[in-house]
């Protein structure tokens, strides 16, 4: 399968984009918690000489971290994440030491997340600027999870 050719068959979305107040700050955070899951800065953009932009990826640029347009103020959104796939828990429980050692903030620690799924082990962390993001590391290949605002988990199951 290539990556590129065949996005539209290997993920359902094709980037993310947060808002960064400082893009250094930014590069320095996602860089220590992003590695650990084998993500890697594959992009920077430069707009008058000054770097605006960051996109990260396993092949592509799937999360993009973003001086906002005219020098405005990020605003997290309520509720929002990135969630990033983890190989393992041991991949994750780098992503959340890493994220806490460049300035992150906890909000889940590493652990299994029984209300999910037997197998979903995850950690939450918000960035300097309260941007929430999540490494998960789900053994079962075909579990899907669906979180409906009125706290509803559901699971499903590939059909044969």
């Amino acid at each position: 399968m290539d990556i590129f050719a065949d996005q539209g068959r290997v993920r359902a979305i094709y980037h993310v984009s947060v808002g960064v107040s400082d893009i250094e700050r930014a590069r320095q955070f996602y860089s220590a918690i992003l590695s650990p899951l084998g993500y890697k800065l594959l992009y920077e953009v430069k707009e008058q000489g000054k770097i605006t932009s960051l996109g990260w990826g396993l092949h592509f640029p799937e999360l993009w971290t973003n001086i906002p347009l005219g020098d405005a103020t990020p605003h997290p959104g309520s509720g929002i994440h990135v969630a990033f796939h983890a190989p393992n828990a041991s991949a994750v429980d780098g992503f959340y030491a890493a994220a806490l050692s460049v300035g992150g903030t906890d909000n889940g620690p590493p652990g299994y997340r029984l209300d999910y799924d037997p197998g979903y082990y995850g950690a939450i962390v918000l960035d300097p600027d309260r941007n929430k993001s999540l490494a998960a590391s789900i053994p079962q290949p075909f579990c899907c999870f669906i979180y409906a605002r009125f706290g509803l988990m559901l699971s499903c199951k590939k059909e044969a």
